[in-house]
């Protein structure tokens, strides 16, 4: 592992906006456009590390306030960090915990040096700055650690925006500092910066100016899939991305449905995550090329076909998983979860192979028609 990269990325081809290539990293290679899984609490929900790799996922993603309050982030260096302890040893992307504080956590007061907040397990008082986030990050053994930042809510006026966007890029460069300072994790782990300004594009361009004068080795589009709709959140793209480098990877953080993901590969977006797969699987929805279907329908109780010929959990009919689902049965969960994120790593490879070849326009557009044609 050593005589790998601690981080690089190569772009091996484009298509309009759009770019497939590689990141590489001491453990290992991340194929672009990628679509990481969400392990929230150190656990893919309902997968083996080995089955999410099996599917091909090349990277997945650990959050650091869920790790920070259970089972704790010192606990987690004095067992080996979260690699080992989930046996995953491949690439792991860990959040800053910003927004799951100011979302989950109860009366969360924000201030200049960081967010004061009480666990929505226990009630506890915990305080997270850019350094202690930087710190959580170091002790899970984080390969790619998020700056620490503000979501910044929406709908928000623009001061709103404004004041959040400063405050999160004064916070981006205590978290580069506080990231360099532990040497021997900066040594093999990279940080990458996140962009705010809301749906404002002169806002953005502050933030995307303050970010590249800091300098970190990826960028995420943050404050975007918040409630604010498909065209706009592309209408913020549209300019969003452009202000970011071409060199370093950009990161769409939080997102989303499969034609959202094609939207934005079509603008120049490489990394995505979201726990739309694993939350529907667990809830009865399932994804497919002719969109999604709700496996409860009365209409697949007997219905002898798979979800979809080539799909891991193919040997399974529509009403078997019918019945499971149904019948609130574990398995159930499983193998909706297990196709949902195969389908996600197909859509992909999909998406890198038709932007290798010069076609993703003709794929997207034929994926849309399909994909929005049935309303099963």
């Amino acid at each position: 592992m050593t005589d790998r990269p601690r981080f690089q990325f190569s772009v091996a081809a484009t298509d309009g906006a759009a770019r497939t290539g590689t990141i590489s990293m001491r453990r290992g290679d991340i194929r672009t456009p990628a679509f990481m899984p969400v392990g929230t609490a150190g656990t893919v929900k309902g997968m083996k590390p080995a089955d999410v790799r099996g599917i091909g996922a090349d990277i997945i993603l650990g959050n650091t306030y869920h790790l920070m309050l259970r089972p704790g982030a010192e606990r987690m260096a004095r067992l080996g960090g979260l690699h080992g302890f989930m046996r995953w040893e491949r690439p792991i992307l860990t959040d800053s915990g910003g927004y799951q504080v100011m979302s989950l956590s109860d009366l969360a007061k924000i201030t200049e040096d960081g967010v004061a907040f009480k666990s929505h397990l226990d009630g506890s008082r915990h305080m997270i700055t850019p350094e202690r986030s930087m710190e959580i990050q170091r002790l899970l053994g984080s390969d790619i650690v998020m700056a620490f930042d503000e979501c910044t809510p929406f709908p928000a006026t623009r001061d709103r925006a404004a004041s959040s966007m400063e405050r999160s890029m004064r916070w981006a460069k205590r978290s580069r500092d506080g990231f360099d300072s532990g040497v021997d994790h900066a040594a093999g782990a990279a940080l990458f910066g996140i962009q705010q300004g809301s749906m404002e594009e002169d806002l953005r361009r502050q933030s995307s100016q303050a970010l590249l004068d800091i300098g970190f080795d990826g960028y995420a589009v943050g404050g975007l899939a918040v409630g604010e709709g498909q065209d706009e959140m592309f209408r913020v793209l549209d300019f969003a991305v452009d202000m970011l480098p071409t060199d370093k990877p950009r990161y769409l953080m939080g997102v989303g449905k499969p034609d959202d993901i094609v939207g934005a590969v079509e603008r120049g977006i490489d990394m995505f995550d979201c726990v739309l797969p694993t939350r529907s699987g667990r809830n009865g929805q399932a994804f497919t090329w002719d969109g999604p279907i709700n496996i409860r329908n009365a209409k697949f109780a007997e219905d002898l076909a798979p979800i979809d010929p080539e799909s891991p959990i193919a040997p399974w009919s529509r009403a078997y998983l019918h019945h499971l689902v149904k019948s609130g049965e574990m398995l159930g969960a499983m193998l909706m979860t297990e196709h949902n994120l195969w389908f996600y790593q197909q859509l992909m490879a999909e998406l890198r192979a038709a932007i290798a070849e010069g076609r993703l326009k003709a794929f997207a557009d034929g994926f849309r028609a399909r994909y929005k044609g049935n309303k099963a």
